[in-house]
């Protein structure tokens, strides 16, 4: 792979011209910006600044440390290289001056996930002559949508664990009062999700009753729950092919027992159908008009609402998926921040209301969607739609 080779660099001056912006202009500096090393590529240790223009017209230009030129043996453009700070912003002035640059931040730090680049560094380009505008369009269009190797990937990792949760949950919802603790079952979850293929940068989330209501629980050794008869079972698990590519992150819900109460089963339908509304608001939306990521938090937020569950709901719907599984595209979320970033073909995202009754029980539904080349689709390709009982 070559230093921005995955990205289409005419399509990427037609959206600079349509947005009135002379570059876009990437800041790195030891992995800081996960989006620079997205459009650039691999360059290894990264232990200086960089900073990297794709212009609207020209040639793109490297600003690099010279003590680390060699990655950039072969880019595709122009390199500027610097040992002092004083060749830096002499460097960086010549690149910057008298343009509208695109960059990773955030009025307000308004979309945390989005604002990436350090407020020294803006007030350093802005200082040299530059006019610096947010990124939101270009990071959704060129750093988060999928390849169609990303689709199939995440295609064969979604079907995988679907399979895998389910069958781990029918069996643990029989085990209600036989000693089943939840890091027992999170070990099995890993086996099989060692078994299908796939692999995970984090261990999966298994919680038993009261702790299903915490959403980012964790289960310890030693110190877990044991699960009980007629209590709620929570599966969050995720998982890819290889790390790099584009997981599949799912939450499946079991009882342990057969006569679930109608307060857990009107949780369940209150939660199925706040997903299926937001599911249902990007297919109707998806090529028909503008569809902004904190719309189709709404849509399920207010069925939760509706229900009177509306203050145990404490989380945004959904968050972006791309090479990171909480990624940098848009995000369903009107509740944590207010991201009006447009959904695009290619984007990927999860899809995951959730009640939290404390001292109660929680229930989550998650499912992912990706605006694939025919269209909004959901993965897996059948979602849950009642509990797992035993």
């Amino acid at each position: 792979m070559t230093l921005l080779s995955e990205i289409d660099l005419p399509a990427v001056r037609a959206s600079l011209a349509e947005q009135g912006l002379d570059g876009w202009l990437l800041f790195d500096f030891r992995s800081l910006n996960p989006i620079a090393g997205r459009v650039l590529g691999p360059i290894g240790m990264g232990s200086r600044r960089l900073f990297l223009l794709l212009p609207k017209e020209g040639e793109p230009v490297a600003v690099v440390h010279k003590i680390e030129l060699q990655p950039f043996a072969g880019f595709p453009g122009r390199v500027v290289s610097y040992s002092r700070w004083e060749e830096l912003h002499a460097a960086l002035t010549g690149v910057v001056k008298g343009k509208r640059l695109a960059m990773e931040i955030s009025p307000d730090d308004a979309v945390p996930y989005l604002d990436r680049v350090p407020y020294g560094v803006v007030e350093l380009v802005r200082r040299l002559g530059g006019t610096v505008v947010g990124s939101g369009g270009l990071v959704t269009r060129f750093a988060s949508s999928w390849s169609a190797a990303e689709l199939a990937d995440h295609l064969f990792a979604a079907e995988a664990l679907a399979e895998l949760a389910q069958a781990c949950l029918r069996q643990a919802v029989t085990e209600g009062g036989t000693g089943l603790t939840e890091s027992a079952l999170q070990q099995r979850v890993i086996d099989q999700i060692h078994s299908h293929g796939l692999v995970f940068d984090h261990p999966p989330i298994v919680a038993f009753g009261p702790n299903a209501a915490n959403p980012h629980y964790e289960p310890v050794a030693g110190k877990d729950a044991t699960l009980e008869r007629n209590q709620v079972v929570l599966l969050d698990l995720w998982g890819g092919r290889r790390l790099g590519t584009v997981f599949a992150d799912q939450t499946w819900m079991g009882f342990s027992g057969s006569a679930v109460s109608e307060k857990v089963s009107k949780v369940w339908r209150t939660v199925r159908d706040a997903r299926d509304a937001a599911v249902a608001l990007v297919r109707a939306r998806a090529g028909k008009g503008v569809l902004r990521g904190f719309e189709a938090d709404d849509a399920a937020r207010n069925v939760i609402r509706s229900a009177g569950f509306g203050d145990y709901f404490v989380h945004r719907t959904g968050h972006s998926i791309d090479r990171d599984l909480h990624g940098s595209g848009p995000h369903l979320d009107n509740y944590e921040t207010h991201d009006d970033r447009e959904i695009l073909p290619g984007a990927g995202f999860s899809v995951e209301p959730g009640i939290y009754l404390p001292g109660e029980f929680g229930i989550r539904s998650e499912v992912n969607m990706v605006w694939a080349p025919a269209g909004p689709q959901v993965t897996p390709g059948t979602p849950q739609v009642e509990l797992i009982t035993a």
